[in-house]
């Protein structure tokens, strides 16, 4: 690391940097709660808004095109015009969107709303590692503070759940978005005191316009088209076309930053089989754990008959297990047996948690069915602060936005596919069940079955893959380095 960058992190160590690890994880909390909270209230704006079925999906849909799309483009311009800009940018933008769908009256204005939020979390949430890995640069504290960043996309996704249920019933849907004014206009404040200042590499180390464009316009595109497979289908012309077109564009993309004398995205990133491997698990994993956070509620709500709220109580011992091991342990672990050796142990559990949900029986008991595999959840606790950490190893300074910003694209784009393909064999399994006369209760668990066995399947690919791919000597534990040098965060 550059001497000028150790020399500010040293400037930075009382106080400042556990504070900007904070406003780091509560910027990311209200992505990730914004992600869920929506959900739960969704019955209600459609109720008072007057969305249609197939209109009622761009709800979630907007927020997640413009989330998963921009998230590279974002990254990038984040070295190039610095940082804490792009995350404060974001962070306002998110936050003055909040009020604009709280405030909305019109399924149109919820829409573009939840656009504009998307945008400003891609702003917010493509730096937010980057900042963090420039800023805890001792081995020994930046493994506690990734930690602390897992466990608040883990958990954050539980807590909406519960969050989202409460606010509806207790007052209505529009605190769900009014709920951001305060605690974005605390971050704001917060933030721009205890981040650190950087002036970035100026445009000219990277303004590549046309890259940019096809980048964005693939990813946006390829994103639209996943979202929409449940509607039209896997082999419809409408999505073979515009998958297609998606992938030329892409494919268009990495041409031109093969050739670009200041490209985009710099190619040398993916020269590191560590990096492009715990993108491409994270993607697989992403994918196979949305069956988790998705199905199983769905499942608790239209099989077993629970309540919205009552939903996410019982999916809150997932996010207390989890807390608990990113937070008390992953860091020793990865420490002493290296993060390769974590994240597999932690993909054998979460492999454990699927496989025991393909087998849930119709008429569950929470206690004997449901709460092993909440606590097996665990594993996500030791896979993702291990995987994060190999995921950033290759990055040097220049690139640490473009490297978090790549990172979380793969986890929009594993979430995109997760929702594509498991809602869509879950869909069709219950579909051919109730043709043959089975009971409703019984084909949807019929349903979800399948697509829980499915998700078992790609995680035991990302194990395969980590296994494969994902070996250096870093992975060796690290010696022990003076208490004097580490910072508790």
């Amino acid at each position: 690391m550059p001497a000028t960058a150790r020399t500010a992190a040293s400037r930075t160590r009382p106080l400042a940097r556990p504070l900007a690890l904070a406003v780091i994880a509560t910027g990311l909390l209200m992505v990730v709660l914004d992600g869920s909270i929506v959900t739960v209230a969704m019955p209600a704006i459609q109720n008072d808004l007057g969305f249609s079925a197939t209109g009622l999906s761009w709800v979630v849909n907007a927020y997640l095109i413009a989330f998963g799309s921009l998230l590279l483009l974002a990254g990038r311009l984040g070295d190039l015009i610095g940082r804490k800009r792009m995350f404060l940018a974001g962070t306002a933008l998110f936050t003055a969107a909040s009020v604009l769908a709280g405030t909305a009256t019109t399924p149109a204005l919820l829409i573009a709303a939840r656009f504009l939020q998307g945008v400003g979390s891609a702003m917010a949430s493509a730096v937010g590692l980057g900042i963090l890995v420039t800023l805890f640069t001792e081995p020994g504290e930046r493994a506690r503070a990734i930690a602390v960043f897992s466990f608040t996309g883990a958990a954050g996704a539980s807590i909406g759940q519960v969050l989202g249920g409460v606010l509806t019933d207790a007052l209505d849907w529009h605190w769900i978005f009014f709920i951001n004014l305060p605690i974005g206009l605390a971050t704001l404040a917060v933030a721009a005191v205890v981040l650190p200042a950087d002036r970035g590499l100026g445009l000219r180390a990277g303004a590549d316009a046309v890259g940019a464009v096809l980048v964005t316009a693939g990813l946006m595109l390829g994103i639209y088209t996943v979202v929409k497979v449940e509607e039209y289908g896997w082999t419809s012309a409408r999505t073979l076309g515009l998958g297609a077109l998606a992938a030329a564009l892409l494919a268009a993309f990495a041409v031109r930053q093969a050739t670009a004398r200041n490209p985009l995205v710099p190619l040398r990133l993916f020269r590191s089989r560590t990096v492009t491997g715990a993108n491409l698990v994270q993607m697989l994993m992403v994918a196979a754990l949305f069956s988790f956070q998705v199905l199983v509620a769905l499942y608790l709500q239209h099989v077993l008959g629970y309540s919205a709220t009552r939903t996410g109580l019982a999916m809150l011992p997932a996010a207390a297990v989890i807390g608990a091991v990113s937070l008390g342990v992953s860091a020793r672990l990865n420490a002493r047996f290296g993060e390769r050796r974590v994240l597999l142990t932690g993909l054998l559990l979460l492999v454990g948690v699927l496989g025991l949900l393909a087998r849930i029986p119709v008429h569950a008991h929470y206690a004997t069915d449901l709460l092993p595999v909440m606590l097996l959840a665990a594993g996500f606790g030791l896979a993702l602060p291990a995987l994060t950490t190999l995921g950033m190893s290759g990055a040097k300074s220049d690139d640490a936005g473009l490297a978090s910003g790549l990172f979380n694209t793969t986890q929009q784009i594993g979430m995109a596919l997760g929702v594509a393909v498991l809602s869509t064999l879950a869909a069709g399994r219950t579909g051919r069940l109730l043709a043959h006369g089975s009971a409703p209760a019984a084909a949807l668990t019929g349903g979800y079955h399948l697509a829980f066995a499915v998700g078992a399947g790609l995680l035991v690919a990302a194990f395969a893959v980590a296994a494969a791919l994902l070996r250096r000597p870093a992975d060796q534990p690290q010696p022990t380095r003076p208490a004097a040098t580490t910072v508790s965060v």
